[in-house]
């Protein structure tokens, strides 16, 4: 998912994928804590993506703001 994709997307929508990508984090943390994580980039990729999101649901909040 990148950047322009998401800036595509209302705050909603935006929030609900917020949602999944941390409940995909919380199973990928628990996954390596019990050793059954296979692939342990998939905990980056997640948390690289929500932050994505954040900032883009930041830039949307600021420009709603400013107008």
């Amino acid at each position: 998912m990148n950047a322009k994709e998401l800036r595509d997307k209302t705050p909603d929508q935006l929030r609900e994928d917020l949602a999944a990508l941390k409940k995909e984090q919380f199973n990928l943390r628990f996954q390596a804590a019990t050793g059954q994580l296979e692939n342990p980039a998939q905990m980056k990729t997640a948390r690289r993506s929500a932050a994505r999101v954040k900032t883009i649901l930041n830039e949307k909040a600021a420009a709603a703001a400013a107008e």
